[in-house]
């Protein structure tokens, strides 16, 4: 089957095919009911088929001799019938001075002279009386190639050949007439279409000049129609959650960049001091830092490709507990403590196991910085799927609980890096459907707040 690749050529064909399947039902239908009103009001029979075979045989058997006369000599199609219809009579009469040329039936030539004078183009009649039973007939005057003659056929009957004249000969005329409004039509419709089609080549143009430096665009859905308008809008819908993605793609690169910086230039420092008393238990926290860091990283960039499955069903006690437990050691050198609150009951959450380990450990780890030497943080998980973790430190001002979990805020330049960062953690969060936000400690210091969907 040919595949039409121009949306054009496409709408062009289709628009002609459905123009040609309507004329042939329409005439179609037009003929069906010509017929039954001529079979009511004109007394239409069946034979009536057979007149358009009848007089094509005898224009075809119309030759003109050498002597320049004009006469009818049968071919052999019209031959053999009068050969099968022995009551079927022909004659062909030139109009100017009613002449019958040699070949015509003499008997019918005898029968019309008694018309006189009368003139005609077309005329229907019946020698016998005109009964309903009566042999039919029909002079015309017809276009033939040598001219106009008044063709004369009687008595001919309906033969399953004469419905191959009657189609050829009723569908020359409208045939002709349609050739010619089929082909205004492709010209009209291929002008109407190109017209039509202009704002997609805008929208073209358009696209082309968006790329990676240029999501932020969207196309421009003017003088479109209202058909085309879907598929703009669900291009700049397309376009929006591409920039979307991007920003959100090139933050998540700078930010690593940037949380990596700080205990990279932590250990560089400490290595350029190895006098200090607490060198190795400071160097191998810097370490355990930075692993959790990349691990975090790790797991944010494989949940943002879709990479690690986000349908778990987990134990958040349990999954809380082992972060605390790998804390444990680093807690206990560092003069701090971590003190863990979890009810009776188990809660099941879902989520990915690692994400939210990553969340904890960072929020942990943060908490852990802020706590005062000699201090306890407390983590707490509640039965709805709530995990809190407390720390007694400086605190978060009000006016700064939201600004934390921007890409790159930090109350200040010496405040030092946030681990994974809580602008992804935030987002990763929300790639497991949960919510984070921070709260007052009371009598001082930071509440962090992490809500996990809990499986029903």
């Amino acid at each position: 089957m040919l595949k039409i690749r121009s949306l054009t050529n496409k709408l062009l064909v289709y628009l002609l095919l459905s123009q040609a399947v309507a004329f042939l039902v329409t005439w179609v239908a037009i003929q069906i009911l010509i017929a039954i009103g001529a079979a009511f009001v004109f007394d239409f029979q069946k034979d009536d088929f057979a007149y358009f075979e009848a007089s094509d045989l005898v224009v075809q058997s119309l030759v003109k001799e050498s002597d320049g006369k004009l006469v009818i000599a049968p071919s052999p199609s019209l031959q053999a019938l009068a050969d099968e219809i022995p009551t079927f009579r022909y004659a062909a009469i030139a109009p100017e001075d009613s002449r019958a040329l040699p070949g015509s039936s003499p008997e019918l030539v005898d029968a019309l002279s008694d018309m006189g004078k009368v003139r005609s183009r077309y005329m229907e009649f019946s020698i016998d009386g005109g009964s309903r039973s009566s042999l039919r007939g029909i002079k015309e005057k017809q276009r033939t190639p040598f001219g106009l003659l008044y063709i004369v056929v009687y008595g001919y009957q309906f033969r399953p050949a004469s419905l191959f004249y009657f189609l050829k000969d009723e569908l020359i005329r409208p045939g002709t007439f349609f050739l010619g409004m089929f082909f205004a039509s492709v010209a009209a419709a291929w002008i109407s279409i190109r017209q039509g089609l202009k704002p997609l080549n805008v929208i073209a143009r358009q696209a082309a000049r968006i790329d990676l430096d240029s999501l932020g665009q969207s196309i421009v859905a003017a003088h479109v129609s209202k058909e085309v308008e879907p598929l703009i809008d669900s291009i700049n819908g397309a376009l929006r959650r591409l920039d979307a993605s991007t920003t959100r793609m090139r933050r998540f690169i700078a930010n690593a960049a940037h949380e990596l910086r700080t205990p990279v230039a932590i250990m560089r420092a400490r290595l350029e001091n190895t006098r200090e008393p607490t060198f190795d238990n400071d160097l191998l926290r810097d370490v355990s830092h930075l692993q959790s860091l990349v691990e975090q990283l790790l797991i944010a960039s494989r949940i943002a490709e879709r990479q690690s499955e986000l349908e778990q069903d987990l134990d958040l006690g349990e999954t809380i507990w082992q972060v605390v437990a790998d804390y444990m050691p680093l807690v206990a050198a560092g003069g701090r403590k971590i003190e863990l609150e979890s009810g009776d009951s188990v809660v099941r959450v879902r989520g990915n196991e690692r994400a939210i380990q990553c969340v904890v450990a960072n929020l942990l780890d943060n908490a852990l910085r802020a706590e005062p030497l000699g201090g306890t943080v407390r983590v707490r998980v509640e039965d709805d799927g709530i995990v809190e973790i407390a720390d007694h430190g400086e605190g978060i001002a009000a006016e700064d609980m939201e600004k934390i979990f921007e890409p790159f805020w930090r109350k200040s330049e010496r405040t030092p890096g946030t681990g994974l960062g809580l602008a992804i953690a935030r987002e990763l969060i929300g790639k497991l459907g949960g919510r984070i936000w921070v709260e007052h400690t009371p009598g001082g210091g930071a509440t962090f707040k992490v809500r996990f969907p809990v499986q029903v």
